[in-house]
């Protein structure tokens, strides 16, 4: 319960939905439905309104918390960003759009991506038929995501099978009786995040 209240709080704090929780994100029952103003006394009194450092800040938060990341992770991915050969959005959106778990709750087998990794972490899933449970492993184009065969019959996967028949993409292809997933495509990058503020942070 402590751990449930302390992502609400991440969200009202940062004013937007990021889906750390699964169903009840998208419920009434949201945090920031029913209570739509930053946690604290002073939450309803709080003005939105902030100085460019802390919009950069925020944005950082957003990401930390929706990928789950640490702030070794962050300076680490932006920081080769500014050397990489493509532009720096794109590097860093294949980046956080290609880790592991992000794919496995993008395509329907997770109801969340905190979920998402807290299964590729116990090691539910097989990449190319091997076992991976480092979440932020980065997935390419042809890989074969899969949940393990002695998994299937866990409540969390065991009325998979209906959902994932109407699960729909551009850039994978889901055999639902399998429960696996094939990349044919790098995701679209349509994150919903400022990327430029927080390059702009991270070159202070």
């Amino acid at each position: 319960m402590r751990l449930l209240k302390s992502k609400e709080k991440k969200e009202r704090a940062l004013g937007v939905k990021l889906g750390l929780k699964a169903f009840r994100c998208n419920s009434p029952k949201c945090a920031l439905v029913r209570r739509p103003y930053r946690p604290g006394m002073h939450g309803k009194k709080f003005s939105r309104s902030a100085s460019e450092f802390k919009l950069q800040l925020m944005e950082k938060q957003k990401i930390k918390f929706t990928y789950g990341l640490t702030e070794r992770q962050m300076k680490n991915i932006f920081k080769k960003a500014s050397a990489a050969r493509e532009s720096a959005l794109d590097f860093i959106g294949k980046k956080l759009e290609m880790r592991l778990d992000n794919i496995v709750f993008r395509m329907g087998l997770a109801p969340s991506i905190i979920m998402a990794r807290q299964l590729v972490s116990h090691g539910h899933f097989l990449v190319n038929s091997r076992k991976v449970t480092v979440p932020s492993y980065q997935v390419k184009v042809g890989d074969v995501i899969k949940v393990r065969e002695k998994m299937k019959d866990h409540p969390l996967f065991k009325d998979l099978k209906n959902t994932l028949k109407n699960q729909k993409s551009d850039w994978f292809v889901l055999d639902a009786e399998k429960l696996e997933g094939t990349i044919k495509a790098n995701p679209p990058l349509e994150l919903p995040f400022n990327i430029n503020l927080v390059v702009d942070y991270y070159s202070r």
